[in-house]
């Protein structure tokens, strides 16, 4: 398991050297988010496609 400065490092060396801090950050933020989804499903927190369908039934219209 990467440290998180070392999860920075290694995505600062695979990003183009003109990106912007917008860059940087969108990246960071993508990273975070997959591994949030990651741990969610190691953890069991995940949903069924028929469960997402009966939760957005109310909001969606077929």
């Amino acid at each position: 398991m990467q440290t998180a400065k070392q999860e920075v490092s290694g995505l600062l060396k695979r990003l183009p050297e003109d990106c912007s801090l917008e860059d940087v950050q969108y990246h960071l933020y993508v990273l975070q988010k997959v591994e949030r989804g990651m741990k969610d499903v190691t953890e069991g927190r995940v949903y069924t496609q028929e469960e997402v369908d009966k939760m957005m039934s109310k909001w969606l219209v077929k």
